[in-house]
């Protein structure tokens, strides 16, 4: 990638990280699905405010709006949800650390995936190395008998196959125009996650000011702007080369989680930190390259 696809990658990943944090604030008044709710309701507002400062067309085609009304549930409503509520059992950073392993699931999924990118042998071994980090996050529940950690982990990584599958989606309406793209999806997740919202928990009541900024700021930063940005970018970059912005977003949730939350990220959350990025790298092709250099 060009250093103007790295700049985006690397301060959509912080950005990104900084929603864990949002959503950390947001759980202490609403449920998780009203997290979803307001993002992507938020969210979808400020993509058609976009949509009309550009004065880009709108798609007509009522087909292409359940299509991506239906990506618009993959890739926001249910990972968006399914994060906060993982978060009530687990820090900030460790929820983002774990979606740090949304690039391995891309490989996977694009392995497989018709027409999608074919796995090496060192992509391979950096999902392997990966998910053995999964595994070390995953062993002080083990260990603990911690069962509600163990279902918090889990969701999270449910929510990290929600975003292979859509990535790999996504391709698919790559003729679309990028602000269209971002308005209709999010607004397809809004119309299905606001109702259910209601249903299940009720009027949402916030009367923190921490908790209104959070809602705005994980609306229109987290979601309408790199949205824009994503779609712009993910035809030329690649799902996988994209995925690499959880590289940076552990980072960010971490730091602003421990100094603005307090929270506590335990010795082997980071040694199993140190293990997902390993693997990230090997995907990357960067240990690869450092290797056949020293080889030579």
């Amino acid at each position: 990638m060009v250093r103007r696809d790295w700049f985006w990658i690397i301060l959509l990943g912080a950005i990104w990280g900084c929603s864990f944090i949002f959503n950390a604030v947001l759980i202490r008044e609403i449920g998780p699905l009203w997290v979803t709710s307001l993002r992507v309701g938020i969210g979808a507002l400020g993509c058609w405010a976009v949509m009309v400062a550009l004065r880009k067309p709108i798609p007509r085609d009522p087909v292409l709006w359940l299509k991506l009304g239906g990506l618009g549930v993959l890739a926001y409503a249910i990972p968006f949800a399914l994060f906060p509520l993982a978060q009530a059992n687990l820090a900030s950073g460790v929820a983002a650390i774990i979606n740090a392993l949304t690039p391995l699931v891309t490989v996977i999924v694009s392995h497989f995936w018709r027409g999608g990118e074919k796995a090496s042998r060192i992509k391979i071994a950096g999902v392997v190395v990966g998910f053995a980090g999964a595994f070390i996050l995953a062993w002080p529940a083990l260990s603990s008998g911690g069962d509600s950690r163990l279902w918090a982990i889990g969701a999270c990584l449910l929510a990290t196959l929600c975003y292979a599958l859509s990535l790999n989606i996504t391709r698919s309406f790559k003729a679309i125009e990028p602000t269209a793209l971002a308005s209709v999806a999010l607004t397809g997740a809004a119309i299905i996650a606001i109702p259910i919202a209601f249903i299940t928990e009720g009027t949402p009541i916030m009367v923190r000011a921490e908790s209104w900024m959070a809602a705005l700021a994980i609306g229109l930063m987290s979601t309408a702007f790199t949205f824009q940005v994503m779609y712009r970018i993910l035809p030329r970059v690649g799902a996988t080369n994209f995925a690499t912005t959880t590289f940076i977003a552990p980072i960010s949730a971490v730091i602003l989680g421990v100094t603005i939350l307090r929270e506590t990220v335990l010795p082997i959350q980071i040694l199993g930190m140190l293990v997902i990025f390993t693997g990230l790298l090997l995907i990357d092709g960067r240990i690869g390259k450092l290797w056949r250099r020293v080889a030579a």
